[in-house]
């Protein structure tokens, strides 16, 4: 990282991230009122939760360390990062698994809706001389039947060179690196924008406690993310990869598919330059 005072803190992003969710998600994904099925999943997580104690004879002083750090991940804010880490990927995995088109992954905690709109071929906002080697990322937005989706809406954001993400942390412009991209009437769309670094999950908070205690490692692989849509279509969420980046293999969050490994060439500008195209299955 450049500039060390610019680092954020867990505190600082957790708080972000769930203000974010309440705002955004809380209500979103239906009444949820079916007694027999939240009795059913509950159940089931308990029991799996006794079954764990019971096999590893776990202690009362590791059961109030336990309780101890699941206080300080409510008030460190950081149930956002927790799940969308360690847990996420597995609802993802769930929900997709009958979706013809792309393969999704998941979504994470920094994404911020209401981007500004920008034309099929654009720059992503960012910062004079924003440090990064330069990426065209370029494609086409289909339906299953091979039908352009001209129109079509592509929501990007990603880290930055020192893989800090803006709104989530101090100093940055509030919608750097992020845009909302309108596909032409053939589905074509041409991004420039630059290649993003490696980022290690805030390791001040909770969180980070988890991962030095278990021998973890805090590191996510560089990635851009997109949500992809059309109208009468099902929105994609997704995260697109660089080949022979750090962490492809053992990414923090588990969220790397081979389809979502992207392999950039040489552009003349002496950047780089990738193509990559959309499929998207009809809205059930």
């Amino acid at each position: 990282m450049s500039d060390t005072t610019l680092k954020p803190t867990a505190a600082a992003s957790g708080a972000s991230a769930t203000e974010r969710f309440l705002s955004d998600k809380t209500g979103t994904s239906g009444p949820g009122t079916d007694t027999a099925r939240v009795s059913t999943l509950a159940t089931e997580v308990l029991t799996a939760v006794h079954d764990v104690i019971r096999r590893h004879g776990v202690t009362y002083e590791e059961y109030n360390a336990l309780k101890s750090w699941l206080i300080a991940v409510g008030q460190d804010g950081e149930w956002p990062l927790f799940l969308d880490v360690w847990v996420e990927h597995v609802v993802e995995e769930v929900a997709g698994a009958t979706r013809a088109g792309s393969k999704g992954t998941i979504e994470g905690p920094y994404y911020a809706p209401g981007a500004p709109a920008l034309p099929s071929t654009a720059v992503l906002p960012m910062r004079e001389n924003e440090a990064g080697t330069p990426l065209l990322f370029q494609g086409r937005v289909t339906g299953v039947s091979g039908e352009p989706l001209a129109g079509a809406l592509l929501e990007m954001w990603q880290a930055d060179n020192d893989g800090l993400y803006a709104q989530f942390a101090p100093g940055i412009p509030e919608w750097n690196l992020r845009g909302s991209v309108i596909a032409d009437a053939e589905g074509r769309f041409a991004v420039t924008t630059i290649q993003p670094a490696p980022y290690q999950i805030p390791t001040d908070g909770s969180c980070g406690r988890l991962i030095a205690a278990a021998g973890w490692h805090a590191w996510r692989p560089a990635h851009l993310h997109l949500k992809v849509s059309a109208p009468g279509y099902a929105t994609l969420t997704t995260q697109l990869y660089f080949q022979g980046g750090e962490y492809i293999q053992d990414d923090v969050a588990s969220a790397v598919k081979p389809e979502l490994v992207l392999a950039p060439r040489p552009a003349a500008d002496g950047g780089m330059e990738v193509t990559y195209d959309f499929v998207l299955a009809q809205a059930s």
